[in-house]
């Protein structure tokens, strides 16, 4: 994870999260990324401000738990065990799981021909598949959603209210964060 810089124009620390990495904190901070095929899940618990992000960039790992973390930990990568780090990171805090915002974020079909928006055989679609099983397999509720198609998107996440900025992309664009969307909404594709 890189060391957060604090911006004086919001006055929140700002991290930009990379493929592989999780950002868990208890303290205000916009956290930003970017996802094509890759997936980011965000967990908020409303009563104590905490608020995590993950993001993973293929849908099977080992299979094995992630109980120490680094950015060399290449099993992180991985939706099922980046994931599941994050979750048991927040159990730690003695959060209770009922009480857990989770919201789901990425998977497009960014490949040609074949490969086309959802397609089962796209990456794209095997993460957002596996982010849905892992998180029922937590017995969690995902309580936003904006996943699939074939654009990219940008993320931006606050983790002291849950709050989460989409934007979409296209090839071309560059992402200045003009165009966000909240995303209170229960699902878009």
């Amino acid at each position: 994870m890189q060391i957060p810089k604090h911006s004086a124009d919001t006055g929140l620390t700002q991290v930009f999260l990379k493929p592989g990495e999780i950002y868990l904190s208890n303290t205000p901070a916009r956290i930003s990324t970017v996802l094509g095929s890759c997936i980011s899940v965000t967990m908020y618990h409303r009563r104590s401000g905490v608020g995590g992000i993950c993001h993973a960039v293929l849908p099977n790992g080992n299979g094995a738990p992630v109980v120490n973390s680094g950015s060399a930990n290449s099993e992180l990568k991985y939706v099922d065990s980046v994931f599941g780090y994050l979750y048991y990171k927040i159990k730690q805090a003695g959060i209770p799981a009922s009480q857990l915002e989770v919201k789901l974020f990425g998977g497009a079909s960014l490949m040609t021909g074949s490969e086309r928006c959802g397609t089962e055989k796209s990456i794209g679609s095997q993460n957002v598949r596996r982010a849905k099983a892992v998180i029922g397999k937590f017995n969690l509720k995902i309580a936003a959603m904006d996943v699939g198609g074939i654009s990219g998107r940008k993320i931006v996440f606050f983790t002291h209210t849950g709050t989460v900025w989409v934007k979409r992309l296209n090839k071309n664009e560059l992402m200045d964060g003009s165009e966000f969307y909240h995303s209170s909404r229960k699902e878009r594709h």
